[in-house]
């Protein structure tokens, strides 16, 4: 299985870097084979054209989300299947996840699975840092997005784990 783990955000707008900052943190060493990682702040767009070749089975997409709990606030929401309007309601500047979804269906592609690793923001308005209650977020969301990654990636090959070759660490 392929996996794209994607931050999206706007790194000008508070607590809308949650996904972006997330992306940033996780180390390559510690991303499974199959799972590949990028950073989209506000391009979901491309993220959407991304998707259309079919290469990936899922998508884990990282970004701040209203929850209605209190800022910080963590969830995993399953997103497989959704899909709004067309390409028509887009606006490249407001990629929510519902829009890139909805922007990959206008488009005539599909994904399998789409899980979301939400943050519920405590501010969205203009000004560059996250606050507190994200900040610690992000620390937190680092694990689970690679448990995420490596769950979704399945186990790895036999031929990998016994061969390593000279840039991939060995699989434990």
């Amino acid at each position: 299985m392929t996996v794209l783990v994607a931050g999206i955000g706007n790194v000008f707008l508070g607590d809308d870097a949650f996904g972006v900052e997330v992306v940033r943190r996780l180390d390559p060493a510690d991303v499974p084979a199959g799972v590949d990682v990028a950073d989209y702040g506000i391009r979901g767009i491309h993220l959407a054209y991304e998707l259309l070749d079919g290469r990936y089975d899922t998508l884990v997409l990282v970004d701040a989300v209203p929850l209605g709990q209190p800022p910080g606030t963590l969830a995993v929401l399953d997103a497989t299947g959704r899909a709004g309007a067309g390409p028509g309601a887009v606006d490249a500047h407001a990629m929510s996840p519902d829009v890139v979804l909805a922007a990959l269906h206008g488009l005539g592609g599909s994904i399998g699975e789409v899980l979301v690793v939400g943050c519920q923001p405590q501010t969205l308005a203009e000004g560059m840092g996250l606050s507190a209650p994200v900040r610690a977020a992000v620390e937190r969301a680092v694990p689970l997005v690679l448990d995420l990654a490596r769950e979704a990636a399945g186990p790895p090959s036999p031929t990998l784990a016994q061969s390593p070759g000279p840039d991939r660490r060995p699989v434990r």
